[in-house]
């Protein structure tokens, strides 16, 4: 017996040692860390909708911009950002048309133009990604359609159909894309902004309610016999838009998956009995023309992207931003993208795992589509010099930069204390109040504490990287700050108290009756901490004014805010598109929440800005368009109908092996530009996870005590029952 065991004891601690030789937690298959892989997480559900009409959420944007090609799109390095074009050949300058449909000059008012008319050329030699339904037989038939029973019944993923097929990009198909965002079938979130835009968009849209309330009603709404005016394809290679009026942001739409092109093929297919059962859906299995193509799909646990064998390649840029060549941001100028030929994503619940594997090599980014990561492991490494250490031993590239944001605290413009005000005099008490207010608010203390000097103060309404901004010491609100030597200084506390005086409130007092002022913060909750609301309320005491908060439910605080009962609140706006008309319109009187249902929360008016922002709205990118922009600022910060608050940072955490990383929220196909360095990731994570085998030592040890004591045990046991026989 004895014997037995010491035979399987080598066997035993060999097997030991092989489930050591391979960390538990580590998301790579065998040899896979060698490949042209990058492994990242998602950390909540698995995408909700891949369908480019419906997508609306940045946990989508890493597989929604890497499957499909708009016709623009943005340059991956330069800011301020900057269109071009992707699968378009060139950016395309619209024609302008009178109500006759006669062109009109380039320089005509905008006021004039009836239609502004798009005719876009497309690159040739585009194909969608192999995809099954596309596949044909010899006589030219599809293979799944109709769909045979046979053929779906063991169909869950894409890559359960044998065959699969492409076909040439067409004009055709961004037409109809164009018309499923007005389909009765899908609801796009975008299809207002389009009724408002396209021309003919609209009466589309009420046309084919219609014909989805034919009886039977069919499994798919072929779009195909319907008419878009607005939208039509010239031939192959050329596509014509129609946009209502002169609307020069229109081209930023161009940038976004919504306007991707979708093959009928596709929508057909996907429309067949019992495929939505299967989860074969357009909104699971994209099919598109850029670099990836979804090749597995497991919901909840794991998603890959592959690249598309028949996408055509580009180029990587050759120019960038100052400091991007140092920081080896162009060394692949000129080489085909993309680089990778998969991109993994696993599911991580919690946080703390995920990390811990970032620090152990096995995520090369946290999460693609997060801007907090850079943010939150610098301030983790100013705040420990153990983790600055630790970041640094591990070559971590952890970089932040402002972004296409803005926080800012608004006055409501309805209220009798800090807004309009009724006549001449009391507007400019009023104005004088929220002058006194913006000085006491010191945001570079709040910037210091609150964000870890991870953001920037703001001095207008419009952020770093967008056309219009001006930096400091140009940029700087004269109303608040001072500047002196090209250095700018927030204005001192006696002069807020002398404004508090011209206000009629000295020493935080009114003059009229005695009493002292109370102003309101409105906030709805997990809005601001207790140490953000003390903050403000030591900052508003410094000049003799009282803060009270008035907490609600999110419910609550958005009814409050559209009836126009808030005083004082914090808002925040991330842009849609790298435009000042983007963040001005959020102070556009036609916008005006109250009164209008919009976007302009403090419910500002002033007609000389409405004036400057009708003008601007119509005017094209350059020098004149730029000089508008800062007399509109200057008109804000006049008012002040904002404390203009911060610019947070965003910024990613990259692995020393990944290669081209440049953080934005603004551009959404990063993955084609990243490149791995995977012998290095090898090298590196063997390194950092080399297994501690002397606690296998006393363990084996242990365990051979253990079985040569059960071995003893039952030796005698057999010993016991045996010796009477023996006796007789």
């Amino acid at each position: 017996m004895l014997g037995r065991w010491r035979r399987w004891l080598p066997v035993l601690a060999c097997a030991l040692l092989a489930a050591c030789s391979k960390p538990v937690n580590s998301p790579y298959e065998e040899h896979s860390a060698a490949g042209k892989v990058l492994y990242s997480a998602f950390t909540t559900r698995s995408p909700n909708h891949l369908d480019p009409a419906l997508s609306y959420s940045g946990d989508e944007t890493p597989f929604t911009y890497s499957i499909y090609e708009p016709l623009y799109g943005y340059h991956y390095l330069d800011r301020p950002y900057r269109l071009i074009p992707k699968a378009a050949a060139a950016l395309t300058e619209p024609v302008y048309l009178d109500a006759k449909g006669q062109r009109l000059p380039d320089d005509v008012p905008g006021e004039q133009v009836a239609i502004s008319r798009y005719d876009i050329s497309i690159k040739p030699g585009i194909a969608f990604q192999p995809h099954p339904a596309f596949a044909q037989d010899d006589a030219g038939r599809y293979r799944y359609y109709p769909m045979r029973a046979a053929d779906l019944r063991e169909a869950f993923s894409i890559s359960d159909f044998e065959h699969v097929g492409s076909r040439a990009l067409s004009a055709q198909d961004y037409v109809y894309a164009f018309k499923r965002l007005a389909s009765p079938r899908l609801a796009s979130p975008i299809s207002a902004v389009m009724a408002e835009h396209v021309r003919g968009f609209k009466e589309f849209s009420d046309q084919l309610a219609q014909a989805d309330k034919q009886s039977p009603r069919p499994d798919w709404l072929d779009l195909r016999p319907f008419v878009l005016p607005g939208v039509q394809a010239l031939d192959d290679h050329t596509l014509r838009i129609e946009v209502l009026g002169k609307y020069p942001q229109f081209k930023y739409w161009l940038a976004m998956t919504f306007t991707a092109p979708v093959p009928w093929e596709a929508e057909r297919f996907y429309s067949q009995p019992r495929m939505a059962q299967h989860g074969l859906t357009l909104d699971n299995w994209p099919v598109g023309t850029g670099p990836f193509m979804l090749t597995e799909s497991q919901t909840n646990r794991r998603h890959v992207l592959s690249r598309n064998p028949l996408y055509r390649g580009t180029p990587y840029p050759c120019v960038g931003a100052p400091g991007d060549q140092q920081a080896g941001l162009l060394d692949d100028c000129g080489q085909t993208m993309p680089f990778l030929d998969k991109v993994v994503f696993s599911l991580e619940k919690e946080s703390v795992p995920l990390m811990g594997k970032f620090l152990q090599g096995y995520y090369d980014i946290p999460q693609v589509e997060r801007g907090e990561y850079g943010v939150a492991m610098t301030v983790a490494a100013n705040d420990s010099a153990d983790k600055a250490a630790r970041y640094k031993k591990l070559g971590l590239q952890l970089r932040t930069a402002p972004e296409a944001q803005l926080f800012y605290m608004g006055f409501n413009w309805h209220d009798p204390v800090v807004g309009k005000g009724d006549t001449p005099e009391q507007a400019e008490r009023n104005r004088k109040l929220r002058l006194a207010v913006s000085i006491a608010f010191d945001w570079e203390q709040y910037v210091s504490i609150f964000m870890n000097d991870q953001a920037q103060v703001a001095h207008g309404p419009l952020p770093p990287g967008v056309p219009g901004y001006q930096p400091l010491p140009q940029g700087a609100n004269p109303y608040v700050y001072t500047v002196k030597d090209q250095t700018v200084q927030r204005r001192s506390l006696d002069e807020a108290r002398a404004l508090l005086r011209e206000a009629g409130y000295p020493d935080g007092r009114d003059e009229r009756t005695g009493k002292p002022l109370i102003l309101y913060y409105d906030s709805m909750g997990g809005m601001g901490s207790d140490a953000t609301v003390d903050w403000m309320r030591r900052q508003l005491a410094q000049v003799g004014l009282q803060l009270e908060v008035r907490a609600t439910d999110y419910n609550r605080f958005q009814d409050k805010m559209k009836r126009g009962a808030a005083q004082i609140f914090l808002w925040g706006w991330v842009a849609d598109y790298p435009d000042a008309e983007n963040f001005l319109t959020l102070l556009y009187g036609p916008q005006a929440k109250v009164d209008h249902g919009g976007e302009n929360a403090a419910n500002y008016q002033s007609a000389e800005f409405d004036r400057l922002y009708e003008q601007m709205r119509f005017l094209n990118d350059g020098p004149d368009k730029e000089a508008l922009i800062h007399d509109m600022v200057r008109v804000v910060q006049h008012d002040a109908p904002w404390m203009f608050g911060y610019v947070p940072n965003a910024g990613g955490a990259y692995q020393s092996w990944v290669r081209n990383a440049k953080p934005s929220l603004m551009i959404r196909d990063s993955l084609q530009y990243y490149r791995i360095d995977a012998s290095q990731r090898v090298q590196l994570i063997q390194a950092w996870n080399r297994p501690v085998w002397w606690p296998l030592i006393p363990l084996t040890l242990a365990l051979l005590a253990l079985v040569l004591l059960v071995w003893r045990m039952a030796w005698q046991r057999r010993r016991r029952v045996a010796l009477p026989k023996e006796r007789s």
